[in-house]
């Protein structure tokens, strides 16, 4: 093991929402980035890894625990620390090569030396001769290889990139992963060590010596895979493939809290769903029951047919698990008997089916349906769930999680929802009256 860059010990983030209440992001995070290593790191979306990412760089102050780089307190952005976002951020009124010597120019170098570096680092990540364009000129590949030239022209011990390659299109991604790890492997990047922040199981094990995946709410690290397999790694080899299956299992392990259908739904009312619509999660049981499938795959199997990346495929699969219609066993998903019945029922037995399992294992649904029949009209705004979730995990994410229990309930037809003026009620026929509470 190399010696030790950046630790982190017992690390916490809180964050303060605009109404004054506290959502713990962060805890606990115990984790060394060394020398001569490049890690990766998976989760859900909203489990804190950006902002642990921005802790590491210094950009933001950890409000628990310690973090140093280099043996040394980190409390400001560390000049050897650089960090490629998912955004290209880039000045669009900057040619290139102007881009590209901004971190120079902050820290005072003069012109020339601004120029000569700027210009090294544009060739080394294969955009000589592009040094005049302007980013609109560019492709997205390239904008974000602009992005990476500037995190590499200040000669950064450690390279933090945040999802630097989901904005990409596969191939473009593909082909500039692989050239980074060529760099890497070359000797030629002034790097001694990366974390990178991915959506993407397979470019993980196919980048990294370690992947370290995420729990959420709050953020700490699970568990941790090592990946000792020489590079440059083929995604179609069966070692490559063992380890993709072994990190879809653990990312399936407390999706749904490790539920099996027929199992009681724990009373946590304020619970993160997991984000997919109705439409998808029957596409994806419609699948399962086909050949060559006859109600059984493995993920990555059914990543590849769906067409579905992994940040979208996941989240389907541990809805279809959550409401007792399919269950994960061993990294495979697999039909369960009342989810074969759903698949070869009439859309109203869909709907009945999906509306007794919502009431059954989503404790956010049973709560709204039980307090619209306390109604003498059967009507409520959404005002109040809206702020029940907003203190356990802020505005943005309670609005998600709100907008989903409602499609899924008006699919179940649990209950109804005016998109204008956020009144939530029983179904037709459920009640009289149409007035709405005070």
């Amino acid at each position: 093991m190399g010696q030790a860059v950046i630790e982190l010990q017992q690390v916490a983030k809180t964050f303060r929402s605009a109404d004054g209440r506290e959502r713990a992001v962060l805890a606990g995070v115990d984790f060394t980035l060394r020398e001569g290593e490049i890690v990766a790191l998976l989760g859900p979306s909203g489990s804190g890894k950006s902002t642990l990412l921005r802790i590491m760089a210094g950009l933001i102050a950890a409000d628990h625990g310690q973090v140093r780089y280099r043996g040394q307190p980190l409390y400001a952005p560390a000049r050897a620390i650089s960090m490629v976002f998912q955004s290209f951020a880039l000045f669009p009124w900057l040619t290139v090569q102007q881009n590209v010597e901004l971190g120079l120019e902050a820290r005072g170098l003069p012109p020339a030396e601004r120029a000569t570096k700027a210009e090294a680092a544009i060739g080394l990540i294969g955009l000589a001769g592009f040094e005049g364009a302007l980013p609109r000129e560019l492709s997205g590949g390239m904008r974000q290889r602009v992005g990476l030239a500037r995190a590499l022209v200040i000669e950064p011990d450690v390279l933090l990139m945040d999802e630097a390659f989901s904005a990409l299109d596969v191939l473009t991604g593909e082909r500039l992963r692989e050239d980074i790890l060529d760099l890497w492997h070359g000797g030629t990047l002034p790097t001694r060590a990366m974390l990178v922040v991915s959506h993407n199981i397979e470019e993980a094990i196919l980048m990294a010596d370690r992947v370290l995946i995420f729990a959420s709410d709050p953020g700490r690290i699970r568990c941790q895979i090592s990946v000792q397999l020489p590079q440059p790694r083929d995604p179609d080899g069966p070692d490559v493939r063992a380890l993709i299956d072994e990190v879809y299992a653990l990312m399936t392990i407390g999706g749904t809290r490790g539920r099996r259908s027929g199992e009681p739904a724990q009373p946590q009312i304020t619970e993160r769903l997991p984000e997919a619509d109705v439409a998808r999660m029957d596409g994806l049981l419609e699948l399962l029951v086909e050949e060559p499938f006859q109600g059984r795959s493995d993920l990555p199997r059914l990543a590849e047919e769906t067409g579905l990346v992994d940040t979208e495929l996941l989240p389907v699969a541990h809805a279809v698990a959550l409401l007792g219609l399919a269950q994960f066993d061993r990294g495979d998903l697999q039909l369960t008997p009342l989810g074969r019945r759903y698949v070869e029922g009439t859309h109203t037995l869909r709907q009945e089916v999906f509306g007794q399992q919502l009431l059954a294992h989503v404790p956010l649904a049973a709560h709204i349906r039980h307090s619209l029949e306390q109604e003498p009209n059967g009507l409520l705004s959404d005002k109040s769930f809206r702020r029940l979730l907003s203190e356990r995990h802020g505005e943005a994410e309670a609005d998600r999680i709100l907008h989903t229990v409602i499609t899924w309930g008006r699919h179940g037809e649990v209950f109804e929802y005016d998109y204008t003026t956020g009144i939530i009620r029983l179904p037709t026929g459920d009640e009289d009256s149409s007035e709405p509470a005070a």
